[in-house]
C-alpha cells in the first residue's frame, strides 16, 4: 500500500471552493442590500424623509453583512489550516511501529506482536487464526501476571508449520484461581503502512484496517530487549512479556 499525498491538494482545493461560493453568495446579498439602502435614501419624499432610528437600524445591518463576509474567511482560513494539520500528523506516522487497540495485527519477518492487559493473575489460553483462511495456526495456554503483557508470535503453529506473511487475528480467554472468567482486553503493535488523505478525517492503515490517528494509544521503537517469562508449546511458537 501506498501513502496517498496528493489528495491534500485536492481537500484543500475542495474547501476553498466552498467557501469561494459562500462569499459570492454574501457578496451578492452584501450588494443588493447596498443598492436598496441607496435607492430608498434617493427615492424619500423630502417631507416625510426616513426615520433616523430605522435608519440606523439598517446601518447596523449593512454592518452586520460585512462582518459576517469577513468571519466566513477567518473561518474558511482557520479550517483549512486544522486540514493542514490532520494531513502532515497523519503523514508523520508512515513508516513507525504503533499500538492501537485490536486484535488483528501483520506477522512480518519479525513476527506478529500483540499486547494484552490483564485485571488479575489468571491463566490465559491465546489463540491465533489466519484471517485470510479462517484457520486456526496456533494455540497455547500460558500463566499470566496481573497488568499490561506483550505477546509475540514467531510464525510457527502449534504443529512446527511456519505460516506465510499476512494478517492474523489474536483472541484469548483466560480463568481466574477459581476458574471465574477474567477480561482481558488486546491492543496490536503494527506498521502503519499508509496514510488516507482522502478520508475526513485522514485515517491511517495500520495491519490492513484504517484507524484515526487519536486511536494511536503510543509509538514504539521494534525488536527492544525484552525478558521472557512464559514461551508456547514447549515449541517456541509464542513468547509473553
Amino acid at each position: 500500500m501506498t501513502t496517498i499525498a496528493g489528495s491534500a491538494t485536492t481537500a484543500n482545493n475542495n474547501t476553498t471552493s466552498g467557501s469561494s461560493s459562500t462569499n459570492q453568495m454574501v457578496a451578492s446579498n452584501f450588494t443588493t442590500f447596498l443598492q436598496l439602502l441607496t435607492t430608498q435614501l434617493k427615492n424619500q419624499n423630502p417631507l416625510d424623509p426616513l426615520d433616523t432610528n430605522q435608519f440606523t437600524q439598517q446601518l447596523v445591518q449593512f454592518a452586520q453583512v460585512e462582518q459576517q463576509m469577513k468571519s466566513n474567511d477567518q473561518l474558511a482560513s482557520i479550517l483549512a489550516l486544522e486540514k493542514n494539520a490532520q494531513q502532515t500528523t497523519a503523514m508523520a506516522y508512515v513508516g513507525h511501529t504503533v499500538v492501537v487497540d485490536g486484535s488483528t495485527t501483520t506477522l512480518g519477518t519479525d513476527g506478529a506482536t500483540w499486547s494484552f492487559n490483564a485485571p488479575k493473575t489468571a491463566t490465559a489460553t491465546v489463540t491465533i487464526k489466519d484471517d485470510a483462511t479462517g484457520q486456526t495456526a496456533y494455540s497455547g495456554t500460558f500463566g499470566v501476571n496481573a497488568g499490561d503483557q506483550k505477546f509475540t508470535w514467531d510464525g510457527k503453529g502449534s504443529d512446527g508449520k511456519q505460516w506465510p506473511p499476512g494478517n492474523y487475528t489474536m483472541s484469548v480467554t483466560a480463568v481466574d484461581a477459581s476458574q471465574k472468567p477474567v477480561n482481558i482486553s488486546t491492543e496490536i503493535q503494527a506498521v502503519v503502512t499508509a496514510a488516507n488523505m482522502a478520508d475526513d478525517p485522514p485515517t491511517l492503515t495500520i495491519a490492513g484496517k484504517d484507524y484515526t490517528p487519536d486511536k494511536i494509544k503510543r509509538i514504539v521503537i521494534p525488536n527492544t530487549t525484552k525478558t521472557d517469562t512464559g514461551s508456547g508449546n514447549g515449541n517456541g511458537n509464542g513468547t509473553g512479556t
